[in-house]
């Protein structure tokens, strides 16, 4: 039963390459094609083996078929040449053909008899119609069900297999057709003989005439495919050479934007070691012009409050003088209504006042120069930053001009307009 299914497993799940090497085996190497070759000799050999293991085992069986006319190949021919795969159930054909590759070509008598034997009270009872109808429709009904498919399998295994009674048989089925040739009028199987080596020449023509025509189509056919291999090898050889020097071209391209990459990385890290000490210079001029402003700022303030103790001072001093008290106004202003004489002016004053201008233009000078250093230092880190995108996206020979513009940027002042707004400012 387990080979059995090994058997339908191997039919039905190999792929077709497979299954055609199977069937190629079974041609030539089980002789199953022997059978088809030189009119079904071969074949009328086995009906003869088979009709005589009938008349060894079945004797019964045998003499009722010669009474109502019956012979083997009426009903043995799609035994041997389908090997019972023409109207048998799958069922039994997968085991049949289970024992078949596994036990050789002598399998298919073992079956045939087994067939006979389990079927020997049917067929003794039926005419000679009526065994023609069993053989093509009731025999291989009987064996849809497992049962009967084991039962037939057991019964044929349980026949003795004697290679030396079918060799016997075979000598006797020779010996037979040599005395039907000897006994045969000479001229007739001459006729016969000539007739038949007649048609095999004709056959024989015919076929080399159509190799000959084949033959012609396949050189024309092969000639045109090598010319268009030739002109195909030759289109691909000058691809391949325009291939090769694309190549070179891409290599010598390839080192040189190596190279300048390696170039602008080193100049951009030279450009950005300068962007980044200017920076900190930058800063640091910054951060003193911003401690500067911011001393300045308290210095300012100090001189400013200085000045107004030293103005309330003079003014307390002017108003304790009579004279010289005319020359203001109660609030403290100065009065035009009396000239004053121009040696009544305090030296302490006019000093103070020109201190006080010159730190206000000291002070407006020293946000001047902030506000310059500021808009200097975004100029070169704006662009710095543009420079740097831009060699990151392009990596391109235009990379040195952006440098150069840095450069440039970097050499020259800030902007006028925003110092002379500032300058307008501070005045």
């Amino acid at each position: 039963m387990s080979r059995a299914r090994s058997s339908l497993r191997c039919l039905l799940q190999v792929p077709e390459e497979q299954a055609f090497c199977i069937l190629v085996k079974i041609m030539f190497e089980y002789g199953h094609r022997n059978l088809f070759r030189q009119n079904f000799e071969e074949l009328h050999l086995k009906f003869y083996q088979l009709e005589r293991l009938m008349e060894d085992q079945l004797p019964e069986l045998f003499n009722h078929f010669m009474e109502v006319g019956i012979e083997a190949h009426m009903f043995a021919s799609q035994w041997f040449l389908t090997l019972f795969t023409a109207k048998f159930p799958l069922l039994i054909v997968f085991r049949i053909l289970d024992v078949y590759l596994s036990e050789g070509q002598d399998t298919v008598f073992l079956i045939a008899v087994a067939l006979l034997k389990t079927s020997r009270k049917d067929l003794l009872s039926l005419d000679f119609e009526g065994i023609l109808k069993y053989f093509r429709v009731s025999l291989p009904k009987k064996y849809r069900t497992d049962e009967n498919a084991r039962e037939l399998l057991s019964v044929a295994m349980g026949l003795k297999k004697s290679n030396k009674k079918l060799k016997k048989y075979e000598k006797e089925y020779i010996t037979m057709k040599e005395q039907e040739m000897q006994q045969e009028d000479p001229v007739t199987r001459l006729q016969r003989e000539n007739k038949r080596l007649q048609e095999a020449n004709m056959r024989l023509e015919q076929e080399n005439d159509d190799l000959a025509h084949e033959l012609v189509i396949s050189k024309i056919a092969l000639r045109n495919e090598l010319d268009v291999v030739e002109e195909t090898a030759e289109c691909l050889q000058k691809e391949l050479v325009h291939t090769h020097k694309l190549l070179a071209e891409v290599e010598e391209d390839k080192a040189r934007l190596e190279l300048e990459a390696m170039q602008l990385k080193e100049m951009c890290r030279r450009e950005l070691q300068h962007s980044e000490a200017e920076n900190s210079r930058n800063a640091a001029i910054i951060t003193d012009y911003k401690q500067i402003c911011t001393q300045l700022s308290e210095r300012l303030e100090k001189q400013q409050t200085a000045a107004r103790q030293e103005l309330a001072q003079v003014k307390s001093q002017i108003q304790s003088c009579e004279r010289c008290s005319r020359l203001l106004s109660p609030d403290g202003t100065k009065c035009f209504t009396a000239p004053a004489p121009q040696e009544a002016e305090d030296p302490r004053l006019k000093s103070a006042e020109s201190m006080v201008r010159e730190l206000e233009l000291q002070l407006a000078q020293t946000k001047l120069a902030l506000v310059e250093s500021e808009c200097k230092t975004q100029d070169l880190t704006h662009q710095l930053g543009a420079a740097l995108s831009e060699v990151q996206t392009s990596k391109s020979t235009w990379f040195q001009k952006t440098l150069n513009t840095l450069k440039d940027a970097t050499n020259k002042g800030p902007p006028q307009r925003d110092a002379d707004a500032l300058r307008k400012s501070s005045t």
